[in-house]
């Protein structure tokens, strides 16, 4: 019969992705970004669809670069190494993406969590980052706040 085969699919994604640990996972915090975001920006008032269509692209140019190694790890005979990488590599990306979304929706997120968040968004480099923690400073007013408090 001529009828669509779902054993032709799953020769295509092996073909594609190998045997890629973790894909099912990326691709559902993919999908749960798409939604936070969509919340997000009726949040900000800031919803267009020419911005929202360049973010579904990025997240399929993801699953090309996800392809892409996959080509390297078999080339190069690395069992998966390189594919396995990218993929832990996007869902933390992904992930931090939910977080920041749900934190400027207003769901409650881990203080410090949601100061490093605020940090990554305000532009500071690695350097100026670093500094701050080895530096103590920040430690140290927040020492002082807990004294404050416990007068």
């Amino acid at each position: 019969m001529g009828g669509f085969d779902l054993e032709h699919l799953e020769a295509a994604k092996f073909f594609l992705f190998g045997e890629v640990k973790f894909l099912h996972l990326l691709i559902l915090l993919m999908a749960l970004d798409i939604i936070t975001g969509v919340f997000k920006a009726i949040k900000n008032e800031n919803l267009w669809s020419r911005k929202s269509l360049f973010g579904y692209a990025r997240k399929m140019l993801v699953l090309v670069v996800i392809i892409l190694a996959n080509v390297i790890d078999q080339i190069l005979g690395l069992k998966g190494a390189v594919t396995y990488a990218t993929v832990l590599f996007y869902i933390a990306n992904e992930g931090l993406s939910i977080i920041e979304n749900l934190a400027v929706v207003g769901v409650l997120v881990p203080k410090t969590l949601a100061e490093k968040l605020n940090s990554i968004e305000s532009g500071k480099s690695f350097k100026d980052e670093m500094s701050e923690e080895m530096s103590g400073s920040e430690v140290d007013k927040q020492l002082e706040e807990k004294k404050g408090d416990n007068k």
